[in-house]
């Protein structure tokens, strides 16, 4: 039987260990730390929780994360059965004591008869034998330098920009119309690929006033040294001049509302579809180091926003990750070297929970292939399905950012809207899903 390697022992590396080994696989799971530390880490335990203790909502019924904790139990993950077992009282999430956790985990794994460990630091992607990289968001400088060289200086972002994602269900369309800038684009999807949200000049005033008041973050080491040129925060344009954002990416020319065709917009917000499935947008350049808080009341002063739920709030800060809808296939494998898989947060998901569960698969898949089967990834229809056909293809490569699940990334589900309405397409979202997940499972 031959040996699957597993760089980094994260949440990711942690649970694909576990899967392939109780598939019957034998493993080695290298980790650099403790020998070679990083800023974020205090031990040399596995999966060490470096940010919040919490693994979000439990809710298996009618919240994404839940639901994906709920698919991870049923697949027998290492990582949902140690938070169970170290949960802390913190209502409807999960929360567990981080440091018997990471314990448990270190111990789960040291005690299994087929994981075997090699300490130090792996600086170069290996060329030969079966091997999953999860070194996550904090990937060593060689690593991350080889995997660059690799796939190009153009796939591996080493920053995360984010916009804002808006639910499309949420967004107003009596004030939002659908418009490309100067109805660009040979079809008609492409001449309305935008929404955009018109703004009167005292609208706008306002909205500035209120992005220069708003509580921000601090920028870390390293974070604005030669980057932010391209690809400045809005408060900064901001600060920059009262009108910087209204020739940015606010700028109103080439469009035409179509709601007031004979009144011309001071600034215009633009959104932008962020997945093949139309359920999701982001607000165009709306990059930002505003804090979460804040962000929510600024971003509904956009007319048509007033109302917006977010799939994701924006920010600014250092995370390593591939351009994974362009390099990955559908069972985790570097398109040009099939013998490499990527798992965890470097794929481009956000969150513990996301990064386990993307381990878990790519345990999975890895183990089968070495068993000499072909294991597919889940439907689309699952919470782990959802996350899978979102990074390797179903995002636009373009814009692609890391992303928490959500329901957005799932197929839609015909209900009446209104509040009563999504609780019950909530719930029916995740019966769907469960009874996929479990044929999946019976496979």
């Amino acid at each position: 039987m031959e040996t699957l390697h597993i760089i980094g022992g994260g949440m990711a590396g942690s649970e694909a260990a576990w899967q392939a080994a109780s598939m019957g696989v034998p493993v080695v799971l290298h980790e650099m730390r403790p020998k070679v530390g990083t800023f974020a880490h205090q031990s040399g335990n596995f999966a060490e929780m470096v940010c919040s203790n919490s693994f979000r909502s439990d809710d298996d019924e009618r919240n994404a994360v839940g639901l994906l904790h709920w698919e991870m139990r049923a697949a027998g993950g290492l990582i949902m059965q140690m938070a169970d077992r170290h949960q802390l009282p913190a209502g409807g999430a999960l929360a567990v004591d981080r440091e018997a956790f990471a314990e448990a985990v270190t111990a789960a794994l040291r005690s299994h008869p087929l994981i075997s460990f090699a300490e130090g630091e792996i600086t170069e992607l290996p060329r030969e034998g079966h091997w999953i990289i999860a070194t996550g968001p904090l990937t060593s400088g060689a690593l991350a330098e080889s995997i660059r060289t690799e796939t190009g200086a153009e796939s591996l972002a080493f920053f995360d920009a984010i916009a804002p994602i808006v639910y499309a269900e949420s967004i107003d369309m009596d004030v939002v119309w659908r418009q490309s800038r100067y109805d660009k684009g040979e079809t008609e999807e492409e001449q309305k690929a935008y929404l955009n949200c018109p703004m009167t000049k005292p609208q706008y005033e306002a909205f500035i006033d209120a992005i220069l008041a708003a509580e921000k973050t601090e920028f870390h080491e390293g974070e604005t040294a030669g980057y932010f040129d391209g690809c400045l925060p809005i408060e900064v344009m901001a600060e920059r001049g009262r009108e910087t954002l209204r020739y940015g990416p606010m700028k109103p020319i080439g469009l035409t509302n179509a709601h007031q065709p004979d009144v011309k917009p001071y600034a215009v917000v633009q959104l932008r579809r962020d997945n093949a499935l139309g359920t999701l947008y982001n607000i165009v350049g709306f990059q930002t180091k505003m804090k979460y808080g804040a962000q929510t009341s600024v971003f509904r002063m956009i007319p048509g926003l007033e109302n917006a739920s977010f799939a994701r709030l924006g920010g600014i800060h250092r995370n390593t990750f591939l351009n994974s809808p362009t390099l990955l296939d559908d069972r985790m494998r570097l398109r040009t070297r099939p013998g490499l898989r990527f798992a965890g947060q470097i794929t481009g998901v956000e969150g513990y929970v996301e990064s386990a569960a993307m381990g878990l698969l790519a345990g999975r898949m890895a183990a089968a292939g070495l068993l000499g089967r072909d294991l597919p990834p889940p439907p689309p229809e699952t919470a782990m399905g959802s996350l899978i056909h979102h990074i390797t293809g179903g995002a636009e490569a373009k814009t692609f950012q890391p992303m928490n699940v959500n329901f957005g990334l799932f197929p839609p589900i015909d209900a009446k809207g209104g509040r009563r309405g999504r609780k019950d397409r909530y719930k029916a979202y995740t019966d769907r899903a469960k009874d996929a997940f479990r044929a999946w499972l019976a496979q």
